[in-house]
């Protein structure tokens, strides 16, 4: 790991099913002080995400024990770091927990712009 101070993202992703175990992990995650924020739950497509999901950022020396509280739940979700590249932070660099999630990536910044830096840590997409 290069840097540990590195922000990362997860998009935890749910269905009408899925939705009370996706409730209690961000819940968890709102009691977590590792993790910086939790973003609201989007019932349906946002951003380049096309199912319901809600973000959750921290930092990448905490990503371990983000991803394995993820894949205790047995939800879906995309882990990424924020880089300048927003496209390569959502595909190539990106780790997929479960069954990956088609992503509309046309909406994704281009490589040197990404509109999430300045947001890391204060708001969802």
């Amino acid at each position: 790991m290069a840097n540990p101070d590195a922000p990362y993202h997860a998009h935890i992703y749910y269905d009408p099913a899925e939705r009370p175990a996706a409730v209690a992990l961000r819940d968890d995650f709102g009691n977590d002080p590792a993790i910086l924020f939790v973003g609201d739950m989007t019932d349906g497509a946002l951003g380049p995400h096309p199912i319901a999901q809600y973000e959750v950022h921290f930092l990448a020396k905490t990503a371990p024990a983000v991803i394995a509280a993820i894949e205790a739940t047995g939800l879906r979700a995309l882990v990424h770091p924020l880089t300048d590249d927003d496209l390569a932070d959502h595909t190539t660099l990106a780790h997929w927990i479960g069954e990956a999630v088609e992503l509309d990536v046309t909406v994704l910044d281009p490589p040197g712009v990404n509109q999430g830096i300045p947001r890391f840590g204060f708001s969802d997409f």
